[in-house]
């Protein structure tokens, strides 16, 4: 489910098969991260992600077809509440040197038999490269991050 509203932030959640822990840590984890980044790829391509995971610390990840051709997004942690909430001052840039920075807020709530993540970006600069993220960005996330969980016995 993707919502978005006339002041350019980003809702959107997705049910994944797993306990709200698991999904925090596959979401946190630089060595889990680097699975699921890759997961669905026929030609997995370059990834790199680095996590300090405390207020104030940093995730830095660079990905993309190749090591010279990289997207790179580097997210400060403002407020990490293990397994419930994290919040992140996000700097991304494309291989082309634009640059775009956002807020993201990232909760993760009992759901059934598994957790709903949800995200709420803010600060997109148009409304087309927020409606990008909720339909390409943030939907691939979820789909990778499932197929991680399902793949690594995670799932529920």
């Amino acid at each position: 489910m993707t919502d978005t509203t006339d002041d350019l932030d980003l809702r959107t959640s997705r049910h994944l098969p797993a306990t709200p822990e698991e999904v925090f840590d596959a979401y946190t984890d630089a060595e889990k991260q680097k699975a699921w980044f890759t997961i669905l790829d026929d030609e997995p391509g370059y990834v790199d992600i680095s996590v300090d995971l405390r207020v104030g610390g940093q995730q830095v990840a660079a990905w993309g077809p190749s090591e010279d051709v990289v997207f790179r997004e580097t997210q400060t942690f403002v407020e990490i509440d293990r397994p419930h909430r994290l919040v992140t001052d996000s700097v991304g840039r494309t291989p082309e040197g634009e640059e775009m920075a956002t807020r993201i807020t990232v909760t993760f709530e009992p759901d059934g038999d598994g957790t709903l993540m949800s995200v709420h970006q803010a600060g997109f600069p148009v409304p087309e490269v927020r409606d990008f993220f909720g339909a390409e960005v943030w939907n691939g996330a979820f789909a990778r991050i499932a197929a991680y969980l399902d793949r690594t016995g995670n799932a529920t």
